[in-house]
């Protein structure tokens, strides 16, 4: 099923979820030191392998970090074609003086802001959709 592409459709319908726990970013040189399956993201740039995982995965494994996020998935299934979601979103949480860093997956769009603006943030994606409506 292929997602959706119309920018009203997908903010009125992205029905943002706060998922439970804390998670970092980290970067190693080997994936051989962790499971993937303990894994939010991984992603490869030329310094490294950047991981997603929980905190407390990243603790046990002694990984250090300087980032501790709350993550939001924004459960509408968006199109990887679909123009304009990122931007309004990420407008949205900015003018809030909220980072947001985005992974657009296959399905949905995750965003994870700092744990503190969790909250906020979900209130300012709720109103953003609401105003579609």
């Amino acid at each position: 099923m292929a997602g959706e592409t119309d920018i009203s459709v997908l903010l009125k319908n992205m029905t943002p979820r706060l998922n439970g726990g804390e998670y970092v970013f980290c970067t190693i040189a080997d994936l051989n030191k962790i499971n993937l399956k303990d894994t939010i993201s991984v992603f490869k740039e030329d310094e490294g392998w950047t991981v997603i995982l929980h905190k407390l995965a990243a603790d046990n494994l002694g990984f250090k970090y300087s980032y501790i996020a709350s993550w939001i998935t924004l459960t509408v299934h968006s199109s990887l074609e679909a123009v304009g979601l990122t931007t309004a979103f990420s407008k949205a949480l900015a003018d809030a003086s909220i980072s947001c860093n985005v992974v657009a997956a296959y399905y949905h769009d995750h965003i994870f802001v700092d744990r503190k603006d969790a909250e906020k943030a979900i209130s300012i994606l709720r109103k953003l959709s609401e105003d579609q409506q």
